[in-house]
Protein backbone atom coordinates (compact mmCIF):
# COMPACT_ATOMS: atom_id res chain seq x y z
CA UNK A 1 0.00 0.00 0.00
CA UNK A 2 1.06 3.76 -0.54
CA UNK A 3 1.26 6.12 2.30
CA UNK A 4 2.61 9.29 2.47
CA UNK A 5 3.86 10.51 6.25
CA UNK A 6 5.23 13.62 7.88
CA UNK A 7 8.13 13.10 9.62
CA UNK A 8 8.89 13.41 12.70
CA UNK A 9 5.74 10.95 13.39
CA UNK A 10 4.10 9.62 16.06
CA UNK A 11 3.83 6.13 17.94
CA UNK A 12 0.54 5.78 16.65
CA UNK A 13 1.38 6.70 13.02
CA UNK A 14 4.36 4.23 12.99
CA UNK A 15 2.21 1.42 14.01
CA UNK A 16 -0.25 2.53 11.07
CA UNK A 17 2.68 1.26 8.87
CA UNK A 18 2.91 -2.63 7.69
CA UNK A 19 5.61 -4.23 6.39
CA UNK A 20 5.76 -3.78 2.41
CA UNK A 21 4.33 -0.65 2.67
CA UNK A 22 5.44 2.13 0.50
CA UNK A 23 5.97 5.31 1.98
CA UNK A 24 7.05 9.13 1.13
CA UNK A 25 8.36 10.96 3.64
CA UNK A 26 7.93 14.48 3.91
CA UNK A 27 9.64 16.71 6.91
CA UNK A 28 12.76 16.29 8.89
CA UNK A 29 15.62 13.78 8.52
CA UNK A 30 18.44 13.49 10.54
CA UNK A 31 21.37 11.52 8.82
CA UNK A 32 24.00 9.49 10.84
CA UNK A 33 26.33 6.73 10.30
CA UNK A 34 29.21 4.70 12.31
CA UNK A 35 31.48 7.38 13.47
CA UNK A 36 28.41 9.50 14.50
CA UNK A 37 26.77 6.78 16.25
CA UNK A 38 29.96 5.99 18.67
CA UNK A 39 29.75 10.08 19.42
CA UNK A 40 26.06 9.94 20.56
CA UNK A 41 26.64 6.84 21.98
CA UNK A 42 29.63 8.39 24.20
CA UNK A 43 27.61 10.99 25.02
CA UNK A 44 24.97 9.25 26.48
CA UNK A 45 27.46 6.98 28.74
CA UNK A 46 28.93 10.38 29.88
CA UNK A 47 25.28 11.98 30.86
CA UNK A 48 25.40 14.30 27.91
CA UNK A 49 22.57 15.40 25.85
CA UNK A 50 22.48 14.13 22.14
CA UNK A 51 23.01 16.46 19.42
CA UNK A 52 19.47 16.79 18.41
CA UNK A 53 16.07 15.70 20.04
CA UNK A 54 15.18 11.86 18.77
CA UNK A 55 11.92 11.76 19.71
CA UNK A 56 9.79 10.67 16.99
CA UNK A 57 12.42 11.88 14.40
CA UNK A 58 14.24 9.30 11.57
CA UNK A 59 17.54 8.70 11.30
CA UNK A 60 18.76 7.94 7.50
CA UNK A 61 22.06 5.87 7.79
CA UNK A 62 23.58 7.99 4.73
CA UNK A 63 26.76 10.34 3.82
CA UNK A 64 26.36 12.24 0.79
CA UNK A 65 28.86 12.70 -2.27
CA UNK A 66 29.95 16.44 -2.02
CA UNK A 67 27.19 18.52 -3.72
CA UNK A 68 27.51 19.38 -7.39
CA UNK A 69 26.93 23.76 -8.42
CA UNK A 70 23.53 24.59 -7.55
CA UNK A 71 22.36 21.25 -5.41
CA UNK A 72 21.62 21.10 -2.18
CA UNK A 73 23.38 17.36 -1.63
CA UNK A 74 25.48 15.10 -3.97
CA UNK A 75 24.53 11.36 -3.84
CA UNK A 76 22.34 10.42 -0.86
CA UNK A 77 22.06 6.97 -1.24
CA UNK A 78 21.35 4.32 2.18
CA UNK A 79 24.24 2.84 4.52
CA UNK A 80 23.77 -0.48 5.70
CA UNK A 81 21.93 -0.53 8.74
CA UNK A 82 23.68 -3.39 10.46
CA UNK A 83 27.05 -1.74 11.36
CA UNK A 84 24.77 0.92 13.45
CA UNK A 85 22.81 -2.25 15.48
CA UNK A 86 24.80 -1.89 18.30
CA UNK A 87 23.59 1.58 19.13
CA UNK A 88 20.28 1.66 18.28
CA UNK A 89 18.08 -0.54 21.08
CA UNK A 90 19.38 2.46 23.20
CA UNK A 91 18.40 5.03 21.12
CA UNK A 92 14.98 3.60 20.10
CA UNK A 93 14.79 3.20 23.79
CA UNK A 94 14.98 6.96 24.34
CA UNK A 95 11.99 7.78 21.47
CA UNK A 96 13.67 7.72 18.17
CA UNK A 97 11.13 6.77 15.42
CA UNK A 98 13.25 4.87 13.11
CA UNK A 99 15.29 4.65 10.57
CA UNK A 100 16.11 4.43 6.90
CA UNK A 101 18.77 2.19 5.64
CA UNK A 102 19.42 -0.99 4.10
CA UNK A 103 20.14 -4.38 5.08
CA UNK A 104 18.98 -6.70 7.71
CA UNK A 105 18.77 -5.90 11.67
CA UNK A 106 19.69 -7.78 14.45
CA UNK A 107 17.28 -9.21 16.64
CA UNK A 108 18.16 -6.83 19.31
CA UNK A 109 17.16 -3.85 16.89
CA UNK A 110 13.87 -5.67 15.60
CA UNK A 111 12.63 -6.53 19.63
CA UNK A 112 13.40 -2.94 19.91
CA UNK A 113 11.43 -1.48 17.55
CA UNK A 114 8.31 -3.80 18.76
CA UNK A 115 9.01 -2.69 21.96
CA UNK A 116 8.63 1.34 21.14
CA UNK A 117 6.15 0.90 18.37
CA UNK A 118 9.26 2.11 15.79
CA UNK A 119 9.59 1.32 11.69
CA UNK A 120 12.69 0.11 9.95
CA UNK A 121 12.30 1.76 6.42
CA UNK A 122 14.59 0.78 3.48
CA UNK A 123 16.11 3.55 0.78
CA UNK A 124 17.18 1.53 -2.30
CA UNK A 125 21.18 1.32 -2.31
CA UNK A 126 22.60 2.73 -5.93
CA UNK A 127 20.03 5.25 -6.48
CA UNK A 128 21.45 8.07 -4.46
CA UNK A 129 21.79 10.37 -6.95
CA UNK A 130 17.87 9.38 -7.61
CA UNK A 131 17.06 9.83 -3.83
CA UNK A 132 18.83 13.50 -3.37
CA UNK A 133 16.16 14.90 -5.48
CA UNK A 134 13.55 14.39 -2.98
CA UNK A 135 15.83 16.33 -0.33
CA UNK A 136 15.52 19.92 -0.67
CA UNK A 137 17.86 21.60 2.26
CA UNK A 138 20.92 19.85 4.10
CA UNK A 139 22.59 21.45 7.20
CA UNK A 140 24.93 19.71 9.27
CA UNK A 141 23.96 20.27 12.98
CA UNK A 142 26.69 17.99 14.78
CA UNK A 143 30.27 16.36 14.63
CA UNK A 144 31.13 18.75 11.32
CA UNK A 145 34.77 17.21 12.04
CA UNK A 146 33.27 13.95 10.86
CA UNK A 147 32.81 15.29 7.05
CA UNK A 148 30.63 13.27 5.00
CA UNK A 149 29.62 10.97 8.50
CA UNK A 150 28.55 14.83 10.22
CA UNK A 151 24.98 14.59 11.52
CA UNK A 152 23.17 16.67 8.62
CA UNK A 153 19.44 17.41 9.32
CA UNK A 154 17.77 17.01 5.84
CA UNK A 155 14.14 18.50 4.73
CA UNK A 156 12.82 16.32 2.32
CA UNK A 157 9.64 16.08 0.23
CA UNK A 158 7.77 12.49 -0.92
CA UNK A 159 11.22 10.87 -0.01
CA UNK A 160 10.86 7.40 -0.92
CA UNK A 161 10.93 3.85 1.33
CA UNK A 162 9.84 0.91 1.92
CA UNK A 163 8.53 -0.16 5.31
CA UNK A 164 10.95 -3.27 5.86
CA UNK A 165 10.14 -3.68 9.94
CA UNK A 166 6.65 -2.56 11.20
CA UNK A 167 6.07 -2.00 14.69
CA UNK A 168 4.85 -5.63 15.01
CA UNK A 169 8.33 -6.77 14.18
CA UNK A 170 7.00 -8.30 10.95
CA UNK A 171 9.90 -8.68 8.72
CA UNK A 172 10.22 -8.34 4.78
CA UNK A 173 13.58 -9.50 4.57
CA UNK A 174 12.32 -12.84 6.77
CA UNK A 175 9.12 -13.01 4.40
CA UNK A 176 10.84 -12.37 0.75
CA UNK A 177 14.41 -14.39 1.71
CA UNK A 178 14.13 -16.71 4.77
Amino acid sequence: MEKHITAPFSKEEAASLRVGDYVYITGTLYTARDAAHARMYQALAEGKELPFNIEGNLIYYMGPSPAREGRVIGSAGPTTASRMDKYTPQLLDLGLGGMIGKGKRSLAVIDAIVRNQSVYFAAVGGAGALLSKAIKSSEVVAYDDLGTEAIRKLWVEDFPAIVVIDSLGNNLYAIVAP
